[in-house]
């Protein structure tokens, strides 16, 4: 029985989760910018074309470029999420509504940890697991976590680590920074694709937030997971 050492976690919709519904904040801003769109179209767009986005990695891209790589990325995404919800609508100054998008976004305010988070990382910290944030998310990440007191000792990110989720590249490399084994780590994922299945190809365990009742049970949940494996191999 291979104990686990260390717990990567995804960020949006595992450990926290935006306050209102994208297309309700990107209806508001767009508004403010003279374009009016019914929140229920730009969410559905939305997440269209983050299904079908390229990954958020840069791996030949030099460390001073990735900021700028990342907000380019996200730019893209949101002209697209416009125009897939209304190929007619013009904006006066899209770069001021995707700047102010952007600016929201990054703002601890806008998200909310979801319930039993805070709790549940500091009982995987007191167990003596390594406790990591393995996300496709941008830089903004830490300090959204930092200004939400989730604590973590890592955050990994697809810039960082030249490849993204599903990539099992991914897992790998996210792995090696915390000097753990695949075998070794358990992944924390609300996605079937890119966090469950993605992690077990990868050698990782996985385990879908979406079956615990909160995340404080999940310290429990790893426990029980290690219990169950030790009476196989005995």
């Amino acid at each position: 029985m291979t104990r686990v050492r260390a717990v990567l976690l995804d960020a949006a919709g595992t450990l926290l989760r935006p306050r209102e519904p994208v297309g309700a904040t990107y209806a508001r801003i767009a508004a403010a910018h003279g374009v009016e769109l019914p929140p229920w179209r730009l969410d559905d767009a939305f997440r269209r074309v983050l299904r079908a986005a390229p990954p958020m990695a840069f791996p030949d891209a030099p460390p001073e470029r990735l900021e700028a790589l990342e907000r380019g990325w996200w730019r893209e995404r949101v002209r697209a999420t416009f125009r897939a919800a209304d190929q007619t609508a013009r904006f006066g100054d899209f770069e001021a509504c995707f700047a102010a998008l952007f600016a929201h976004y990054a703002k601890p305010e806008a998200w909310a940890a979801l319930p039993g988070a805070r709790e549940g990382l500091d009982a995987l910290r007191r167990a003596g697991r390594r406790v990591a944030v393995l996300s496709n998310f941008d830089r903004r990440l830490p300090a959204l976590l930092d200004g939400l007191a989730l604590r973590v000792e890592a955050v990994l990110l697809p810039a960082e680590l030249g490849a993204a989720k599903p990539d099992p590249r991914c897992f790998e490399r996210a792995c090696a920074r915390l000097g753990v084994a695949p075998a070794e780590a358990v992944h924390v994922g609300d996605d079937p694709e890119q966090d469950l299945a993605a992690a077990r190809r990868a050698g990782l365990r996985a385990i879908d937030a979406a079956s615990l009742a909160t995340l404080a049970d999940l310290p429990e949940r790893i426990a029980a997971l290690e219990a169950t494996e030790e009476e196989r191999t005995a």
